[in-house]
């Protein structure tokens, strides 16, 4: 098992890494929309926010040795299910053509009080 952790993305802010490699598989921990060089949460629109938790993600990725079009999985959590068409809009633009599987789940709550948050699997 080998440990990710890269300054191209958030710092985990807890007792946890930034993804984790076992095998051929990478599992990323959550991204919430966190610029990494100013630590500013984008939160100005679901969208906006949506595409920031998937740079930090790729860059998560890139570090480990993978890429976006090797995910398996994605779970995303959500402040407001009524957003899902923005959220999914913006993720199919950074996806492009790639169609991993995929969660989506209405949340209460999610840390520093982010509209959403994406973690995801992926192969080498």
């Amino acid at each position: 098992m080998k440990l990710i952790n890269t300054p191209n993305a958030p710092a985990a802010v807890g007792p946890y890494s930034q993804a984790t490699v076992s095998g051929n598989m990478v599992f990323c921990s959550g991204q919430i929309p966190l610029v990494p060089a100013t630590g500013e949460l984008v939160n100005d629109d679901v969208a906006n926010a949506t595409k920031q938790c998937i740079r930090n993600l790729s860059a998560v990725l890139d570090a480990a040795g993978s890429s976006l079009n090797k995910v398996v999985k994605c779970s995303i959590f959500i402040l407001d299910m009524g957003k899902f068409g923005v959220i999914n809009g913006a993720y199919e633009e950074m996806f492009g053509e790639h169609r991993p599987a995929r969660a989506v789940v209405e949340v209460s709550r999610l840390p520093k009080d982010a509209l959403v948050e994406i973690e995801c699997i992926a192969e080498l």
